[in-house]
């Protein structure tokens, strides 16, 4: 458990994340609020870039911030878990001087600019009003679950949790998602420890790592690996496809590709050489919404999982089904943002092929909504100095308005781990099925995998080094390679 998160005093219907300094002669402008709904990757990039100039409050229903990309390392190697981890309360408070709420939101009103959370040890619902808010809650990779409950993310959502496989565990607590993936490395030892065959439905990023983390770490285990399309890594370069398959060859990993997943067909089984079964099924494809808080008018009726992702337009401002501003100001100005994972992930025209969108579809991979994030922090600041501060001109003597977003070159990054000591790094891919290059590999692409992740982690604890470093990569005005060229959002 984290220490002191438990010792959180209630809040006020009107919390302020730290208390105003005494009045002056001569006032600035009174800071305005900013809720920002979770305390990952995009989330916390926001509160970095907000907290100079507004009081920011961030809300997380669970207690620790948790590296998504490197989890599955952990059900291999369980004390792996501590380094991909740590405890949301201090780091948000303490060195970013901003509020954190250990609380799940359970109704946005962006017209109102309201929410209700209820918060962890609080007897009752509470309501906290906010002047601008960034939604950054991601989602879930359980597709064929009602709650997109799968091993890879922490089962955190009340009535989630009810329903759950493990309603045992509580994983808003660190200790409760430790005790999880203790409890699934042991079952994968006692599967290993009888030869177990296992399946991996799905050879995309997390299948194909989650299948040579076990043949590395469970050498016993049979594996297999299926896929609908005609090779793994289906959206990289053919130099990457080909790079893991051969890799997973030499490691006596079966493969099945365009193969149709139907666990209830004989004929399914006989076909990928499994005519009795296996012992154990990973699902490893797909994402879905878990934007269980915002009105049915602001989601997607379609989409990856069923739908329900947040509409949001070109500044990445909420918007309804009929294309208006969900929560705009008297003056018309967007007051609630959506970045990250939890979005939409494209700006969509009807009638009109995806590849040929204003902004095609971004992959749910973490990265991308950090540069989401800047673009909203950019947009909040703007209408900020327009609304309150009376300045109608930047420093150079241009307009004031909100940026548009540009496709994010984050999002054409991809480090796919084939087990500790083997790995490929495809750098410029976009929408276009295919693109990309194949730029790292082998033993130099593992240790880069690591650097990433140690480098990342260490940004989102709010230190020096990783700032530094992952700044200049989410902050780039000129979009390198991937798609296009972005406006200046830096």
């Amino acid at each position: 458990s984290c220490s002191g998160s438990k010792l959180l005093p209630k809040l006020p219907a009107h919390p302020l994340p730290f208390p105003r300094l005494a009045p002056q002669v001569t006032m600035a402008p009174a800071q305005r609020r900013v809720l920002v709904i979770g305390g990952s990757f995009s989330g916390l990039a926001a509160a970095r870039d907000l907290r100079d100039d507004f009081l920011v409050s961030v809300v997380d229903a669970k207690e620790f911030f948790e590296y998504t990309p490197g989890v599955l390392r952990a059900y291999v190697k369980p004390k792996h878990l501590d380094a991909l981890t740590f405890c949301l309360h201090p780091v948000i408070e303490e060195k970013m001087g901003c509020k954190y709420v250990w609380g799940e939101v359970l109704k946005l009103d962006g017209p109102g600019r309201t929410a209700t959370i209820k918060q962890m040890f609080a007897a009752e619902n509470e309501v906290i009003d906010f002047d601008f808010c960034v939604i950054a809650c991601g989602c879930n990779f359980g597709p064929f679950h009602k709650w997109g409950e799968s091993p890879w993310f922490p089962t955190v959502h009340a009535e989630a949790r009810l329903a759950g496989s493990w309603p045992h565990l509580d994983e808003r607590f660190l200790e409760g998602r430790r005790r999880h993936i203790l409890e699934e490395y042991g079952n994968i030892k006692e599967l290993n420890e009888k030869s177990a065959k296992i399946l991996v439905v799905g050879a995309g990023f997390i299948g194909v790592e989650w299948v040579t983390e076990l043949r590395h770490f469970f050498p016993k285990l049979q594996n297999t690996i299926i896929d609908f399309l005609a090779m793994p890594l289906g959206p990289l370069p053919p130099a990457a496809a080909k790079y893991c398959k051969r890799y997973m060859s030499k490691n006596d990993i079966k493969q099945f590709y365009n193969t149709k997943y139907d666990a209830k067909s004989k004929a399914f089984w006989e076909g990928i050489h499994l005519p009795n079964g296996c012992d154990k099924e990973y699902v490893c494809i797909g994402v879905k919404a878990s934007n269980y808080f915002m009105p049915e008018e602001t989601l997607s009726k379609g989409g990856p999982g069923g739908g329900k992702w947040i509409l949001m337009d070109m500044t990445l401002a909420v918007e309804t089904q009929a294309g208006n501003l969900w929560a705009a100001d008297e003056e018309g100005y967007a007051r609630v943002y959506a970045v990250g994972d939890c979005n939409a992930g494209g700006i969509s025209v009807d009638g009109v092929a995806p590849a040929e969108w204003p902004i095609p579809p971004i992959p749910k991979i973490s990265y991308p909504g950090e540069e989401e994030s800047v673009i909203a922090c950019k947009n909040i600041s703007k209408i900020d100095k327009l609304m309150y501060r009376n300045q109608k001109t930047d420093l150079f003597g241009g307009k004031l308005e909100p940026v548009t977003m540009h496709w994010p070159w984050g999002a054409g990054m991809f480090a796919t781990s084939l087990g500790p000591h083997d790995a490929c790094f495809v750098l410029g891919a976009n929408h276009v099925k295919g693109s990309g290059h194949m730029v790292n590999w082998w033993i130099p692409a593992a240790l880069q995998k690591e650097l990433i992740e140690t480098t990342k982690i260490n940004e989102c604890k709010d230190i020096f080094i990783g700032k530094w470093i992952w700044h200049y990569v989410h902050h780039t005005p000129i979009h390198l390679w991937g798609k296009g060229c972005g406006q200046c959002s830096c």
